[in-house]
C-alpha cells in the first residue's frame, strides 16, 4: 500500500508528497471493517494541518462513493483535477469534470461517481464552516526581503 512521503519539515512548515495523481489509486483507506475505500488518502495529519483536512481520491470508471454522507461542523470544497463524473447533493445530480469545484455545507447529503471512461481525480478540502469572513482575504502580509534561492 502506498504511503505519503515527508519531503521537508521545520518549525513553520511541513512538506509532503502523495505521489503522482494517477498513482493515488494505490492508496487504500480503511474507515472500519465495513468501509474500505480504494484510491483515497487523507493528508492533513502527515502535513501537520491545524485548521483543515484534505484528501485525494481517484475513482476508476464505474466507481462511486457508495454512500451518502454529511458533516456536523465541516464544509467541504471538492476540486476535480481530471476525468468526468457526477456529483450528488441532497438528491440533485449534476455533471463534474476537470476544473469543476463544488462547495457543500455540512448538512448537504453528498456522493460522487465516475460514469466516464477514464479515472476521475478529486481533491477534497474540509474546514470548519463559518470560520472565514470578509477580512480574511487581507490576512496576508508582504515580507519586504529578497527571495534567496
Amino acid at each position: 500500500m502506498k504511503q505519503i512521503q515527508k519531503i521537508s519539515e521545520a518549525q513553520n512548515y511541513t512538506a509532503v508528497n502523495t505521489g503522482k495523481l494517477t498513482d493515488i489509486k494505490g492508496y487504500l483507506l480503511e474507515l472500519g471493517p465495513d468501509i474500505i475505500i480504494p484510491g483515497k488518502v487523507f493528508g492533513g495529519r502527515a502535513a501537520g494541518t491545524t485548521g483543515s483536512e484534505f484528501s485525494f481520491q481517484v475513482f476508476a470508471p464505474g466507481q462511486e462513493t457508495g454512500f451518502l454522507h454529511t458533516h456536523k461542523r465541516h464544509e467541504e470544497l471538492y476540486f476535480f483535477l481530471g476525468g468526468k463524473g457526477q456529483f450528488q447533493v441532497d438528491g440533485n445530480v449534476f455533471d463534474v469534470e476537470e476544473g469543476s469545484v463544488v462547495r457543500v455545507a455540512p448538512e448537504g447529503r453528498r456522493s460522487v461517481r465516475n460514469n466516464g471512461s477514464v479515472p476521475l481525480i478529486m481533491l477534497c478540502v474540509q474546514y470548519l464552516c463559518g470560520s472565514f469572513d470578509e477580512n480574511d482575504a487581507a490576512d496576508g502580509d508582504i515580507v519586504h526581503a529578497s527571495v534567496q534561492w
